[in-house]
């Protein structure tokens, strides 16, 4: 039951909030989340790198391959399930905390494996926790960001994402065929260190505990991040505005699954699960296949087609430097529309130009990447806005499990045309379908630019 007093807190947390200049505090609290998310993502692309290693080593089949890249997946998709529920039950600090320890514990377990059932296996459980942290991550991020900038503040944190898949690419280029695939999953247990590190150096949402009804403790948490901001700032932070919050503050009550399939909120989970489903179907189908595409149909040795996807994804990093820039100026729904249209006619050249080389695949991938992580960041951005606190970090991650799905879906069935002999054209023009309804999808999504997050869920 909502109180009066819960009504007036949760006003009074948001305009405190609402007021913080930027400062050391929010580089720090984004470096440390930041650095959780780079290896997360590090932690992802790994086995794309080592696949086509393992595929001479362990004579794979392409359904053995396929079975490799998706297990982690699997693992995401049930993470993100369990991470939405802990992360609106115990706190966002804590469910990042537990994501990354199950997440690196795990990749020295994937390094001793000894056949792929047992990779398979451990990158499973490593996906449990990949899949836990990056919506949570994402939605404490954009819980402690002023309504005015918060695109370009989570997304210039986002990037963080698409760099740790690019370091994974970089990293492997000489790792894997100098120290073999072992050794990039004993790196990517570095994060068990952030695990330990995490809860003592940043303070747990206070819009989250204020939604658990620990309103004491929200007081004073954020007391202590206000303090931390005057500290660095050297100057007296200026008055809170309770009037841009007061008449659109979110009731305080208990977050329920339920809650994401009814009223206002029916179409905005529906639209967010089919671009997330989208986004991410037609970036894994692509990302997951481009090494070993580049080295079994074109010939090349495992150095060139690393190298060739080392650029799809810095242009990926582009990409979604470029949406930072320009999404709190032209909205979110534009945004989206705009990149998914781009994705479209990247996918539409490789299909109609019949993908003959290499080098032509490695040119439109890149601009396809480019489109793609923009979405996909943007879509970190969005999906906790459409939320109120209580229910935040379960929107976040349903719209994960969708990707989840995308991020099965994808690579299997390229792996089926592939295996079929459907060849590459057909491959580039089904992405390049599903692109275009994702696009259809985007035009029916709410606007959230300039808004609170209270003004959004009120």
């Amino acid at each position: 039951m909502t109180t009066v007093a819960g009504k007036q807190a949760s006003g009074s947390i948001a305009a405190r909030l609402e007021r913080l200049p930027h400062s050391r505090w929010h580089v720090k609290v984004r470096f440390l989340i930041g650095a959780v998310t780079f290896f997360e993502a590090f932690d992802q692309l790994l086995a794309a790198s080592a696949l086509p290693v393992l595929t001479k080593q362990w004579h794979l089949s392409t359904g053995q391959a396929t079975f490799a890249v998706t297990s982690a997946s699997i693992g995401m998709l049930l993470g993100a399930l369990a991470a939405g529920w802990l992360g609106d039950r115990i706190g966002r600090v804590r469910t990042v905390g537990l994501g990354v320890a199950v997440t690196g514990f795990a990749s020295l377990a994937v390094a001793l494996s000894g056949s792929i059932e047992t990779f398979s296996l451990f990158r499973f459980v490593q996906g449990l926790g990949i899949g836990g942290v990056v919506p949570v991550a994402a939605t404490y991020i954009n819980e402690i960001a002023r309504s005015d900038k918060r695109g370009r503040f989570v997304l210039l944190y986002e990037m963080i994402f698409p760099a740790g898949l690019a370091a994974a690419t970089l990293i492997a280029v000489w790792v894997v065929p100098n120290l073999g695939w072992r050794a990039m999953f004993v790196g990517g247990a570095l994060p068990v260190v952030i695990a330990a590190v995490l809860p003592r150096q940043v303070e747990e949402s206070p819009r989250w505990l204020l939604a658990r009804g620990r309103t004491e403790e929200a007081e004073a948490a954020l007391a202590r991040i206000e303090a931390e901001v005057v500290r660095s700032t050297a100057e007296p932070l200026p008055r809170a505005d309770a009037s841009t919050t007061e008449d659109v503050t979110e009731d305080v009550t208990e977050g329920r699954l339920a809650d994401l399939f009814r009223g206002t909120y029916l179409r905005r989970t529906a639209v967010l699960s089919g671009l997330w489903f989208v986004a991410y179907y037609v970036n894994h189908g692509i990302s997951t296949w481009l090494p070993s595409l580049y080295t079994k149909e074109f010939g090349l040795d495992l150095t060139t087609a690393l190298v060739y996807t080392l650029v799809s994804n810095v242009t990926g990093l582009l990409g979604t430097f470029v949406v930072a820039l320009l999404i709190d100026r032209v909205g979110r729904r534009p945004a989206l529309v705009g990149a998914l249209v781009g994705t479209v006619l990247s996918l539409a050249v490789l299909a109609l130009a019949g993908a003959t080389s290499g080098g032509q695949v490695a040119l439109f991938a890149s601009c396809t990447t480019f489109f793609l992580y923009a979405i996909n960041a943007a879509l970190y951005l969005y999906s906790p806005e459409l939320y109120p606190t209580s229910n935040r970090a379960r929107g976040a991650a349903f719209g994960g499990l969708w990707n989840r799905i995308g991020v099965i879906l994808g690579p299997v069935t390229v792996g089926a045309v592939i295996g079929s002999g459907g060849g590459l054209p057909l491959v580039f023009a089904q992405l390049a379908v599903v692109a275009a309804v994702g696009a259809v999808i985007a035009w029916f999504a709410v606007e959230t630019k300039g808004r609170t997050l209270e003004e959004l869920n009120s």
